[in-house]
């Protein structure tokens, strides 16, 4: 498969005034404060007290006033609630590879809150985690995927009952997750495959996902496989491979998130912040299915260390018969910033790509097509570019326009 850079040569009439003025992540007041953690690795929990393990078949709760080992692969099955209360911690189980799998027809009910969010993590002592402690979250629905059928099977190497994913219900709900934190995820359950910090698998659009933040993952940190998804707030920070991934036709909505990248967390996977196609092998692909579609508005692509790009690829991959709108944006400290899998006639491209208002900075490369507008290409440093990019001092990545008084932008 032939890939290409389209590569910035000269910046058209596109570079508007009529620009969005604060792209990127936003909101009146910094949304990171109080339930997130840049640094978990030194964040001390209780200890466990609880285990949860083997198959859940009926409606259960658990209780913020325990802590929860989460021990081999625990499945939520027969159409069972698993409800969470805000301020509950779950810690992976290493040695069991702890995996949490809510399969399709249950539903997981985990809303926190801003001060009191829900945690998974490893279960491993302060400063001795690593990426891959654990497992991680699978969701699964019965929203449409791109499959012969119409049904997904998921690689991980779950019991066979419970890998099926996907269906024709768009609208269906696979429950909440609202302020919650997964750390130090992304295990392999065997030889064949490493899990994600969450999966969804065939998920309708009647979820709610939002304020989710996954740190540390050793694959992806979210990975969406075929349904058709709404969802902002989110979070990734420090994956291993992609932030984002998108397959198997997910019809995807995505606002105000962000990816926080650093050259020395990816691997030599070929690690984006938005892997977006429809199709891993073309035989899988269904010509008549949905075509993945990715609409993403107000999302920062950032890598913190803006003068090494180390190991990370591009900021965005567009695969074959795949489809993204990238509006009001911001990509930052990337080596190139978008490429396509294939050279497209411009008409064709027309058809597949829209960007609109974006500022990117620090790319080597840039991708501009004369459809696109207001695209506004500067160098700023990375402390004149957002309000706060230090993590480890209340890190704040909206845009530094962002800032009512911009006499005080961090760095000036």
């Amino acid at each position: 498969m032939k890939k290409i850079i389209l590569a910035f040569s000269v910046v058209l009439s596109c570079v508007l005034s009529h620009s969005q003025v604060n792209p990127g992540i936003f909101g009146e007041e910094n949304w990171f404060e109080n339930w997130t953690n840049f640094n978990p690795m030194k964040q001390e929990y209780r200890k466990t007290n609880k285990t949860l393990a083997g198959i859940i078949t009926e409606d259960t709760t658990l209780s913020s006033r325990h802590t929860y080992l989460l021990q081999g692969v625990v499945y939520v099955t027969n159409n069972a609630t698993l409800t969470i209360e805000p301020g509950t911690i779950i810690r992976g189980d290493y040695k069991s590879c702890g995996t949490l799998v809510v399969t399709k027809g249950s539903e997981i009910i985990a809303e926190g809150t801003d001060v009191s969010p829900i945690v998974f993590t490893s279960n491993k002592n302060t400063y001795s985690r690593r990426p891959g402690d654990w497992g991680g979250i699978i969701i699964m629905g019965d929203a449409p995927v791109n499959a012969y059928g119409g049904l997904g099977v998921l690689g991980f190497d779950l019991k066979p009952e419970f890998k099926v994913y996907g269906g024709n219900n768009p609208e269906s709900s696979s429950g909440t997750l609202k302020y919650v934190r997964v750390e130090y995820c992304g295990r392999k359950l065997s030889l064949k495959k490493e899990l994600n910090g969450i999966s969804f698998a065939g998920v309708g659009n009647k979820t709610t996902i939002e304020n989710i933040q996954i740190s540390f993952s050793n694959d992806d940190s979210f990975e969406f496989y075929g349904g058709d998804v709404k969802m902002k707030n989110l979070i990734s920070y420090r994956a291993t491979d992609d932030d984002f991934d998108f397959t198997k036709g997910a019809q995807s909505i995505i606002s105000n998130s962000i990816a926080i990248r650093h050259p020395y967390s990816s691997d030599n996977r070929k690690s984006r912040a938005f892997e977006i196609d429809t199709y891993k092998k073309f035989e899988d692909f269904n010509p008549n299915g949905d075509k993945t579609n990715v609409k993403a508005t107000n999302i920062t692509l950032v890598n913190v260390e803006d003068n090494d790009q180390g190991l990370i690829k591009e900021a965005i991959h567009l695969g074959e018969n795949s489809h993204l709108t990238f509006e009001n944006s911001i990509a930052y400290g990337f080596r190139d910033f978008l490429i396509i899998a294939r050279q497209l006639p411009k008409k064709e491209l027309k058809e597949f790509l829209k960007l609109k208002d974006l500022k990117i900075s620090h790319c080597e490369n840039h991708f501009v097509a004369n459809s696109n507008e207001g695209i506004n290409i500067t160098d700023d440093s990375i402390t004149r570019f957002f309000i706060n990019p230090n993590l480890k001092d209340a890190p704040d990545f909206r845009h530094a326009t962002s800032r009512k008084d911009t006499n005080n932008i961090a760095g000036n």
